[in-house]
């Protein structure tokens, strides 16, 4: 008589649930002598063919093993091992082969499709039990194993959140010094962060800045640019809000902003007793964005590759920015005469590359800007 399955037993003592094994047989005899041999100690499923096997591990509860017979009609049972560690359900529960084979490249081959053992026909009882028992003592260890690591990853994960939340809640609380100082100041920090984003995502193909521009890269400097006026702070209102032209006295402690800006990151960093690794993007962006391709900008007199990446793309995003923009001592231009000032500045003011870039992507910084404009005067 054929049977699906047999009585599955009782939970073991102390609520503690047995290991469940099912077994897969076309033979009627193996099947119920495998479920007297192992009954007392596990709770035994049988399946009379392949077919009914893997429906079997469908089921919501897995086995904890499969005592899978080769030799079968239809599917046999490497068939069925095969579309177990196939899938992603079923894969790590651990499959015996038994048969009739012992030829060692039968045995090789059961091995080499997943199987973690190979017990030849007849059986014998305490060889089964003892390598029933062995590898559900190694499944148990490696779910608990599997679980701690996803619990790990979860955390993580988790960690890894809440990280970026407090890279942002920084930045934004420093930036807002900045806006405090100035009503100006809220949609050009806005825009100019879409525009160095926009600039990076841009130039990331090209190879001189592909190892530079990564995914996290970008978002560094999409986070850090609200950061590259910090300095402002330190301006005197009567040069920083001064409606008409500054002397050259008064223009040379407004570009002191640039150095402030650095200053004023690492002071915040000094507070907290360390160095904080994501603000190395916003201090060289708010103190080189000033500095220009062939030297002559400040506070440093950086040039070319030395001035970092960062203050590169920001220097094309805040002159495009200035050049569009109302502000106490000029009237806003248009976006034309801002790309023209911006192309007269490739290879002085600005990284020819990044002025390229800026050239191919100008109509969407143009979009960015009519969706973030200034608020009407008051």
């Amino acid at each position: 008589m054929q049977r699906d399955s047999l009585p599955e037993g009782a939970a073991q003592g102390g609520g503690r649930q047995m290991p469940t094994v099912l077994v897969v047989d076309d033979t009627p005899d193996n099947l119920a002598m495998m479920a007297e041999l192992l009954g007392e100690r596990y709770r035994v499923k049988v399946a009379n063919s392949g077919e009914r096997a893997l429906k079997a591990m469908q089921a919501e509860a897995l086995p904890d093993l499969v005592l899978l017979d080769i030799m079968m009609p239809g599917m046999d049972g490497y068939e069925v091992c095969r579309r177990l560690k196939a899938s992603a359900l079923t894969r790590d529960v651990p499959v015996i082969f038994l048969t009739a084979r012992s030829d060692v490249q039968d045995e090789r081959m059961g091995l080499e499709m997943g199987a973690v053992d190979y017990i030849t026909k007849p059986i014998s009882p305490p060889i089964l039990q003892a390598r029933v028992q062995t590898h559900l003592a190694l499944k148990a260890t490696a779910d608990f194993l599997r679980s701690k690591g996803d619990y790990l990853e979860r955390e993580v994960a988790l960690r890894t959140l809440e990280l970026q939340a407090i890279q942002g809640v920084t930045i934004i609380a420093l930036a807002s010094l900045a806006e405090t100082r100035d009503a100006e100041t809220g949609n050009h920090i806005r825009r100019t962060q879409l525009y160095v984003k926009a600039l990076a995502e841009q130039l990331r193909r090209h190879p001189r800045f592909e190892q530079v521009l990564t995914v996290s890269m970008i978002d560094l400097l999409y986070k850090s640019a609200p950061l590259h006026d910090i300095g402002k702070v330190g301006v005197p209102d009567h040069i920083l809000l001064k409606p008409g032209r500054l002397t050259a006295e008064e223009f040379e402690v407004a570009k002191t902003h640039a150095a402030l800006g650095r200053k004023a990151i690492e002071s915040a960093e000094r507070r907290l007793g360390m160095r904080v690794r994501f603000l190395d993007v916003a201090k060289d962006m708010a103190c080189h964005h000033h500095e220009h391709w062939d030297g002559t900008g400040y506070p440093a007199g950086l040039s070319g590759e030395a001035i970092p990446v960062a203050a590169r793309l920001m220097a094309v995003a805040d002159v495009y920015d200035a050049v569009i923009s109302t502000r106490v001592y000029k009237l806003a231009g248009t976006h034309e005469q801002a790309c023209d000032a911006i192309t007269r500045g490739r290879g002085t003011q600005f990284d020819p590359l990044v002025v390229d870039a800026f050239i191919e992507i100008a109509e969407d910084l143009r979009e960015i800007a009519l969706k973030y404009p200034d608020p009407a005067p008051q």
